[in-house]
């Protein structure tokens, strides 16, 4: 369904990605791994279209033959910054993303929106007013309300609390037994191990090791991702 082809991305003489190689089929979780400036969340917003490689080719697939438009609203992409307008409601901020994705703005299912991540009866309150938790949470209604095939994940558990954190394992896991293909760039090693199919490490800018998870044990994959990351 992807495919990156020597993508590079250079800022200043400083390279992001180097010639770096990946494909993901339909269906499959990819669980990124890289410690911080690998270039982990550079190729999640080249994917996502927010940003533009240097060099190389990206193809989306089957989407790629659609217009660009549809191409952008199958995919669905969650930072660690919640991106909300504080000032709003939870209610508005859903109602002004709908819009903007063509998804459902009926307030009928934004509520129900909101009640699947654990924010029942909290629509009608300020942004501002919530936890960093709580609007994490909101940010992961407002990622899929239009029903994305791709999901496109850079650290998504940040701000949560454990039961929030547990709640968005078992969202993910139904996604992704839903069919839904989904890259996600996390540090917490043994929650991106034990969530994925398929584990990548990026190291300076390319890719320096995938595999399915299950050539690998927790504790096989540990020992080699210490030794990638020094």
């Amino acid at each position: 369904m992807i495919q990156v082809r020597a993508l590079s991305k250079h800022f200043g003489r400083f390279s992001a990605l180097r010639n770096l190689d990946l494909s993901v089929s339909a269906g499959e979780f990819v669980s990124l791994f890289g410690r911080n400036g690998a270039g982990k969340t550079t190729l999640l917003r080249i994917i996502a279209g927010l940003s533009s490689p240097s060099a190389g080719k990206l193809n989306v697939q089957p989407l790629q033959s659609r217009s660009p438009g549809f191409v952008r609203g199958s995919i669905g992409y969650l930072s660690h910054e919640t991106s909300l307008y504080m000032d709003l409601t939870a209610l508005e901020n859903l109602r002004f993303f709908a819009h903007m994705m063509d998804a459902s703005a009926e307030e009928s299912d934004l509520k129900q929106r909101m009640e699947q991540v654990g924010l029942a009866g909290r629509e009608r309150e300020p942004v501002r007013n919530f936890s960093r938790g709580m609007q994490q949470r909101l940010a992961i209604a407002r990622a899929f309300l239009h029903d994305p095939e791709i999901l496109l994940l850079d650290e998504p558990f940040t701000g949560l609390d454990p039961s929030g954190a547990d709640f968005f394992k078992n969202f993910l896991a139904g996604l992704h037994a839903a069919g839904k293909t989904c890259i996600m760039t996390i540090h917490d090693t043994y929650l991106g191990y034990e969530i994925a199919n398929r584990l990548v490490v990026i190291e300076n800018g390319t890719v320096a090791l995938d595999v399915p998870k299950s050539y690998l044990s927790y504790e096989q994959f540990r020992e080699k991702l210490q030794r990638l990351s020094g």
